[in-house]
């Protein structure tokens, strides 16, 4: 098997703005053993709006549901929460841990349009499903186009006037 060279390994040594934030302002120190391993972490969240309600979707596996605090204050929905390191395995025989554990927090900003008193969430296969109805007044509203009769008549006299 041939050695990979410098230039087949483009991203080596590569750290993320995250992990060299971290570095500067020394977040982890006084650490040690499995725990330096504990980034901090914010859950992927998809947002999307339907014609009644704005919907969000954060992925949360591991995370007990009974653990999560949701809230809206201000117009600002918040999502906390904890995944907390599985114990239940010796330090020793991990060999890779990739996957990051700690306390989280997202928050978003709502719009006016949403009626937050009536705002529900759903946990489910590690998916937490917020459901944001929107109030009435938010809602789109169809206005029907007349044909013709008040438009052609006005036309039809003005057109007469111009006769005389």
């Amino acid at each position: 098997m041939r050695a990979m060279n410098r230039l087949e390994q483009p991203f080596r040594g590569a750290t993320t703005l995250q992990e060299q934030i971290n570095r500067i302002f020394g977040e982890g120190a006084g650490h040690t053993g499995m725990e330096s391993n504990l980034t901090p972490w914010a859950p992927a969240v998809d947002i999307y709006e339907t014609e009644n309600e704005l919907v969000v979707k954060a992925d949360l596996p591991d995370v007990n549901p009974q653990n999560l605090d949701i809230r809206v204050e201000n117009n600002i929905l918040t999502i906390r929460g904890e995944r907390k390191f599985e114990s239940k395995v010796n330090e020793d025989n991990y060999l890779r841990i990739e996957r990051a554990y700690g306390s989280f927090s997202r928050s978003f900003s709502l719009a006016n349009s949403v009626k937050t008193e009536a705002i529900k969430a759903d946990y489910q296969n590690g998916v937490l499903t917020l459901s944001l109805p929107k109030r009435e007044e938010a809602k789109p509203k169809q206005i029907k186009v007349t044909v013709g009769t008040h438009a052609a008549g006005t036309h039809t006299m003005a057109a007469a006037a111009g006769t005389r």
